[in-house]
């Protein structure tokens, strides 16, 4: 029986062009970029803790369980994903906790860009990779296509669940939407253009370090951008009185 497809090895599939995933990266950008514009701008709801705070933990959660059923299904995961990838096949560690080391190295590039981070962000840096491993470990990579595609569906949108919830909480964005929105504030450049610039830089790095580059690159970066602002409309916590 062939082993399950790893997280360093790149599975026979057809393999995008980078035009097309360029193509599709600028074009998820319009849609991720207004949202987090929105997001960012949007005024803080005076408490709902008690929403608030267990949304942003399940949100968190399952944005990790979703990045670890994407790398397991082994056709190609978001850009950020596929540098991770590519870091933890050259310099060892797992890829959780790469998930981790960048993050937290993402979160100092704010000090200068003046950001302020809030419980998510930190919640972010410190959650993501742990569940990430944590799936890696509970799920098997499947072998048939279909059950692979079926997998990278899962999760794409499992993310864009995630999103939402995590995002609509209002307790702060996660250290590389915070990266983006910090550049558009200090240089007056466009989101899209910044969001595009770093995505294309990180796939670029990532592919060259060996992450897995694949349909499932593209498919993400069609898909989470309309996902996320459909899932922000059923999550963002509302203003009002104090919960």
């Amino acid at each position: 029986m062939a082993a399950a497809p790893t997280a360093g090895t790149v599975p026979p599939t057809a393999e995008p062009t980078t035009g097309a995933a360029v193509t599709a990266i600028v074009t998820a950008a319009d849609a991720a970029a207004d949202a987090a514009e929105k997001t960012a701008d949007a005024p803080r709801p005076p408490s709902r803790l008690g929403r608030r705070v267990p949304q942003l933990a399940a949100g968190l959660v399952l944005y990790g369980v979703s990045m670890g059923l994407m790398l397991r299904a082994s056709l190609g995961g978001n850009p950020w994903d596929v540098l991770h990838q590519g870091l933890a096949r050259h310099f060892g560690l797992s890829v959780g906790t790469w998930v981790t080391l960048v993050g937290a190295c993402v979160l100092l590039l704010w000090v200068p860009l003046r950001q302020r981070p809030g419980v998510g962000t930190i919640g972010n840096v410190l959650v993501l990779g742990a569940a990430m491993d944590a799936t890696l470990r509970l799920v098997e990579g499947p072998h048939a296509l279909p059950s692979r595609i079926a997998l990278l569906v899962a999760g794409i949108v499992l993310n864009g669940l995630a999103t939402g919830l995590y995002i609509g909480a209002r307790l702060g964005p996660g250290p590389r939407d915070g990266l983006m929105t910090g550049l558009h504030r200090r240089t007056g450049r466009s989101l899209r253009l910044i969001r595009t610039g770093i995505e294309l830089t990180v796939l670029t790095a990532g592919i060259l370090l060996g992450g897995t580059f694949g349909v499932g690159t593209i498919a993400y970066a069609l898909a989470i951008g309309p996902l996320a602002q459909f899932f922000l409309r059923w999550c963002t916590v509302p203003g009002g009185s104090a919960a």
